[in-house]
């Protein structure tokens, strides 16, 4: 997954209403309006952050009939998590890095 992608993913967790959106499917498949229903905005407003969980590549749409399923993506987390965890083994490594420098000139 490219940075672009990751960049789109970031953005879609960066905003709490698509986070809610996320935790209420990660209960299970829902439909759009019942998504929508615990919000206090319209349901237009939704669908746009919908739209960028979409984007971000953490929720499949399904549509069936007239309603339209929207699902979580455990996968669309994947390239954040391994991004994340390049970050925490390179500044653990910079850390370590430093922590031997200062001890050398303390001993040297």
């Amino acid at each position: 997954m490219g940075e672009y992608v990751l960049d789109e993913t970031l953005t879609a967790l960066a905003d709490p209403t698509r986070r809610a959106i996320l935790a209420r499917l990660a209960s299970g498949e829902a439909r759009v309006t019942e998504v929508a229903a615990p919000f206090d905005i319209s349901l237009n407003s939704v669908s746009k952050h919908i739209r960028m969980l979409e984007k971000g590549g953490l929720v499949v749409r399904c549509v069936r009939g007239r309603d339209h399923y929207l699902t979580i993506n455990p996968k669309g987390l994947d390239a954040v998590a391994q991004w994340i965890e390049e970050q925490r083994a390179l500044w653990l490594w910079r850390l370590a890095e430093l922590d031997r420098l200062l001890k050398e000139q303390d001993h040297g």
